[in-house]
């Protein structure tokens, strides 16, 4: 299986994705954590990728990219695999396509996470994030065990200056706003399934499983 997980801001992708390739036995491909390991390896992406970074600009998507295609040629890929956090646009979605059409393998499925801007809002609000390792916790829904100190690696847990109400509704809009030819896209394809996200975690992922293994 190959799958895409979409979905806006507080969604939970990261955590459903993992979840979901550990369930299915598939590799998690994060974006995200292939342009840090690059850059922590030293590559030569990766020291092209900090220049951007140092400067804090964005990395170009040409070189995000390049380095995705590097992941595809790993041999873990070959039993399957989940996508997160990428594609979070059209011109990236036709990019990933050309990559998996060199490689002679496509997309089966892609699920959007369908979550209402109330529940964004009280996930992202109530998020806490771990300095050392980046693990996520939540105030309510998923407390550490000690107030402020992570259950993983004892380091300070802090909340992004971001998390606040009203950025988190400017990143809902923009997100709509970037992300409708996106679904359009997969929809076109017949390959786009959409999937409230709003429940728990475990009840979001059984139903992913049900939709992977109805393909």
């Amino acid at each position: 299986m190959r799958i895409i997980l979409l979905g806006p801001p507080g969604a939970g992708k990261g955590t459903q994705s993992k979840n979901l390739a550990a369930r299915l036995d598939l590799s998690h491909i994060s974006t995200g954590d292939i342009l840090r390991q690059n850059v922590k390896a030293g590559t030569e992406l990766g020291k092209e990728a900090k220049g951007y970074m140092d400067k804090g600009l964005l990395v170009p998507d040409a070189l995000v990219a390049k380095m995705l295609k590097d992941r595809f040629e790993q041999l873990d890929i070959k039993k399957g695999f989940i996508l997160d956090g990428y594609p979070r646009a059209l011109t990236q979605a036709k990019t990933l396509d050309e990559i998996l059409k060199d490689k002679k393998i496509g997309i089966d499925l892609v699920v959007y996470l369908d979550t209402t801007d109330k529940v964004i809002i009280q996930r992202l609000t109530g998020r806490l994030v771990c300095s050392a390792c980046g693990l996520n916790y939540h105030k309510t829904n998923m407390p550490p065990k000690k107030e402020g100190v992570c259950d993983a690696c004892g380091a300070k847990l802090f909340q992004r200056t971001d998390d606040n109400e009203e950025t988190v509704r400017k990143r809902i809009e923009v997100y709509k706003n970037e992300v409708a030819s996106l679904i359009k896209y997969y929809q076109d394809s017949g390959k786009l399934h959409k999937l409230s996200a709003d429940g728990s975690a475990d009840l979001v992922l059984e139903r992913i499983v049900e939709l992977a293994q109805g393909k």
